[in-house]
């Protein structure tokens, strides 16, 4: 029977003492620091955050069987020698049951994965995705794995039967430059950098770093396999909400399992890292950056009510840090234009402007839902969310809630019509 434990700051955590040999729930935790050194000891993370992340995302995997995801670790950087592999190694020493590759096909992925789902470990998973259309079956696979119940339908056998396999598993995959967004959606990134000269780590040999590792794998296996049952059961608060929520929440089950400082530590992280990815999409996007560009040009206008649309392509273009002058085989034009801006259901219009002259234009109302959307202005951002479930008062001893530092959601007020030509 597993019993919840108050540990030393008032927190609870869960342990089994007779089945783990971990005394109490602060053993847990004491574990999680133990762990949390020895990959900081070979491995440079760009964050205090990103270490708290990989940490729980080691300790997650002994737990697979409870959980309702598996969050992808996304370590990337953008040039060869920012410790991606190293990071690996660590990991292939540490988690639940590791296959290591460089390559692996489809029919190789789904025949791996079982009731109880090894831990996917891919390096160089530029190759593996490095033209647009290429591998789309395998990263399918591996967005399906991402949640349970998600399995490969295949045809199988003499009788040519069709047979489901699964595909929940956890996987870190390690890349130069960016996964595919589908891959990226669904992990924890860890955006690698090139060692400072100043930073030191200690050289990973197999020899002695092996051993040390697997003995830590030892322990991580003998305290969460027995908590699995408890694992599933619990369903923790959390400061993200979404697929975030989603990929975040097998890390802070095992930080609120461990009680100590690891369950304000995990939420912290989920947020901080969440909100840094947040600003990465918006730099990064195509779209994304094509609205921020446009919002710069109206606010350099006074922000006027309508610009014609061959005013609006000329200021984009003429923007020498901008991508559209060499957008398409010419630049940016108006077709491109509207073309980039249907999904955000914008569109130019027939406006007369001062004069009576009348023309093609963008209206600024028109943007506001989707700049309020994508890129947020941080002037302007919302603190409180103008909607949020208040959970039930915690029991007594346990832990209060987190500040909820969320994400900015939702956009301002409703968005007047245009002001047509008639």
């Amino acid at each position: 029977m597993h019993q919840e434990i108050a540990v030393p700051d008032g927190r609870l955590g869960t342990g089994d003492h007779e089945s783990t040999g971990i005394e109490s729930a602060a053993d847990g935790a004491a574990l999680l620091d133990e762990l949390r050194s020895a990959i900081a000891k070979y491995a440079v993370l760009p964050s205090e955050e990103a270490l708290i992340a990989v940490t729980l995302w080691v300790a997650a995997t002994h737990i697979q069987p409870a959980l309702q995801h598996a969050p992808r670790l996304a370590v990337v950087g953008p040039t060869k020698g920012c410790g991606k592999s190293r990071v690996l190694d660590v990991l292939h020493e540490t988690v639940h049951q590791p296959i290591m590759t460089v390559n692996m096909s489809t029919a190789v992925l789904f025949r791996v994965i079982g009731k109880n789902p090894r831990t996917l470990l891919v390096d160089e998973a530029d190759a593996i995705f490095s033209k647009a259309g290429d591998n789309e079956e395998l990263r399918g696979l591996l967005n399906a794995g991402h949640q349970r119940n998600r399995p490969a339908w295949r045809i199988s056998g003499p009788e040519h039967k069709p047979t489901p396999y699964p595909t929940f598993a956890m996987a870190a995959l390690a890349a130069i430059g960016d996964l595919p967004d589908t891959i990226t959606d669904r992990a924890v990134v860890l955006r690698m950098q090139k060692r400072k000269p100043g930073e030191k780590v200690t050289p990973f040999r197999s020899r002695y770093a092996v051993p040390e590792l697997n003995t830590l794998r030892d322990k991580l296996a003998a305290w969460l396999t027995p908590l699995q049952a408890t694992a599933a059961r619990l369903v923790p608060r959390m400061p993200v909400e979404d697929r975030a929520a989603d990929t975040w929440e097998p890390l802070v089950i095992v930080a609120d399992m461990a009680g100590g400082h690891w369950p304000t530590s995990a939420r912290a992280a989920c947020v901080a890292m969440t909100r840094n990815e947040v600003v990465q999409d918006e730099q990064t996007t195509l779209k994304t950056r094509l609205l921020r560009d446009i919002r710069r040009v109206f606010a350099e206008r006074d922000n006027p009510e309508a610009l014609r649309t061959h005013d609006l392509v000329q200021e984009l273009t003429v923007d020498a840090e901008a991508p559209w002058a060499e957008y398409g085989t010419k630049g940016l034009n108006a077709y491109h234009l509207a073309n980039l801006l249907r999904d955000f259901n914008i569109s130019p219009a027939n406006y007369r402007f001062e004069g009576g002259r009348q023309a093609k234009a963008y209206m600024r109302n028109r943007f506001l839902d989707a700049w309020a959307r994508y890129c947020p202005d941080p002037t302007q951002q919302v603190t409180t969310p103008t909607h949020e479930v208040t959970p039930a008062p915690p029991a007594k001893g346990q832990s209060p809630a987190v500040p909820r530092g969320t994400l900015p959601v939702g956009p301002p007020g409703g968005i007047a019509g245009p002001k047509l030509a008639r």
